[in-house]
């Protein structure tokens, strides 16, 4: 019973986190890093 509750409490937790990152507009700082990674490690930027 106790970690049910523990990981419904995380799981809220991390809801919360993502949708202030999506109302802060960082989804497209992400967006542009992970494209910059995928780009350095094919050798094209």
């Amino acid at each position: 019973m106790k970690l049910k509750l523990i990981r419904t409490i995380v799981l809220l937790e991390a809801l919360i986190f993502i949708e202030s990152g999506i109302y802060r507009n960082e989804v497209l700082i992400v967006f542009n890093k992970a494209i910059n990674i995928c780009l350095e490690c094919i050798g094209i930027g």
